[in-house]
């Protein structure tokens, strides 16, 4: 998992850096061309076209690409991707969520595994999808309703795909 999200996140940073590269271009080629656009940004946000001006002067001579990257692009050092923080966390999540299914496979008699290593597993995930809602300020409802609906699906079709190979539990 944390190599598919390093991946992945690696794939958005690419594509970020290839914006800015493509941003830096425009800024050499047409700079009043950029000015403009950034006018037009503060504008739209509701500054008079004077101010607005005058904040995209100040803006790009301070830092032109830092500008475009925040106001046009919505690339921030907050907001950009970082695919080994990403990796990490991924990693770290799973483990921690791979531990209660684990110490439930410890406590429980294995006729009964596989219906109550299932039933807890959507029940864990549930409980964490409403725990990292709760701490995002989001529906705890819904974040506990959409990683049960999905972790099922996963469930099923990791099942059906086990027994199509001759695997069954």
């Amino acid at each position: 998992m944390a190599a598919g999200e390093y991946v992945s996140v690696s794939s958005q940073a690419d594509t970020e850096n290839a914006d800015l590269d493509r941003e830096r271009q425009e800024l050499v080629d047409d700079p009043m061309g950029e000015h403009a656009e950034m006018t037009a940004i503060y504008v739209k946000r509701g500054l008079e076209p004077e101010l607005a001006a005058q904040v995209a002067t100040q803006l790009m001579a301070h830092d032109a690409l830092g500008a475009h990257a925040r106001d046009e692009m919505g690339i921030t050092e907050m907001t950009t991707a970082q695919p080994v923080r990403a990796a990490l966390a991924s990693a770290a999540t799973f483990a921690v969520g791979a531990a209660l299914p684990l110490l439930v496979v410890l406590l429980i008699p294995p006729s009964l595994l596989l219906w109550v290593v299932s039933g807890s597993s959507l029940l864990f995930l549930a409980l964490l999808g409403s725990l990292a809602a709760s701490v995002g300020g989001a529906s705890v409802v819904t974040a506990a309703a959409r990683v049960s609906f999905w972790g099922a699906i996963a469930m099923a079709l990791t099942t059906g795909v086990g027994a199509l190979f001759g695997i069954t539990a």
